[in-house]
């Protein structure tokens, strides 16, 4: 198996997650006994947290490519990073190390484009829903995009920064996803693009009224893959 960074701590619930579904998908394809060789540094996630100044991004990019060269060094021979949010810097941080990072925003592109989907509508934080670097690479897969519904970032922010990255999950939570993604259908998705990784604490994947599109755990299969190839 090859040996795969990952840049984590955006936030602690995330890196988590992560651990546990590439290491469950390595051990039921690879042995019972089998764990994931993974390299982990996990960051601080109070150095990273609702950034909107530009100056802010700068850091932030500064500390993700410090991050990825360490891990590089470490012996890693590709990189994830396990935030849908930080995947605004994938290309500063790409050209700091000559090891490949698995962008999310293509794994999920090509998920959505296999199951033939053309129309969805991408949750998750501010800069995800509205900004281009994230859209633009679902887009050139063939998926048109709903615009943004403003109230629902709002909303969205709220619950991913003050509930769910600190661990917490309700009942307000889970009923306002429900809200969100019914009226989504009734604006015409095909799908949804859940694009952060802690939302699937508070939206059954599995069960709704449109298919719904994990990034994390697109992610996670697509790490496992290059693990186990």
């Amino acid at each position: 198996m090859r040996k795969l960074g990952m840049i984590g701590g955006m936030s602690w619930v995330s890196t988590r997650i992560y651990y546990d579904r590439i290491n469950r998908i390595v051990q039921r394809r690879a042995a019972p006994m089998a764990s994931a060789p993974l390299l982990i540094e996990s960051l601080d996630f109070c150095q990273l947290y609702a950034l909107r100044e530009d100056k802010e991004w700068q850091r932030a990019s500064d500390i993700l490519s410090e991050s990825a060269k360490r891990l590089e060094a470490a012996g890693a021979e590709a990189l994830i990073i396990n935030a849908n949010s930080m995947h605004k810097l994938y290309d500063e941080v790409a050209a700091q190390v000559d090891v490949p990072i698995l962008h999310i925003a293509d794994y999920v592109g090509k998920a959505l484009k296999t199951a033939g989907c053309k129309s969805a509508a991408i949750l998750g934080t501010r800069n995800v829903m509205t900004e281009s670097f994230y859209r633009k690479r679902l887009v050139a897969q063939g998926v048109d995009l709903l615009p943004p519904n403003m109230t629902n970032v709002e909303i969205m922010d709220k619950i991913i920064y003050d509930e769910l990255m600190v661990g917490k999950v309700t009942r307000d939570a889970e009923r306002a996803m429900k809200t969100i993604i019914t009226n989504k259908s009734q604006d015409g998705a095909e799908a949804i693009v859940l694009a952060c990784t802690e939302l699937d604490l508070i939206v059954d994947v599995d069960a709704n009224v449109l298919p719904v599109f994990d990034s994390t755990r697109i992610h996670c299969e697509a790490a496992a893959n290059w693990i186990l190839e």
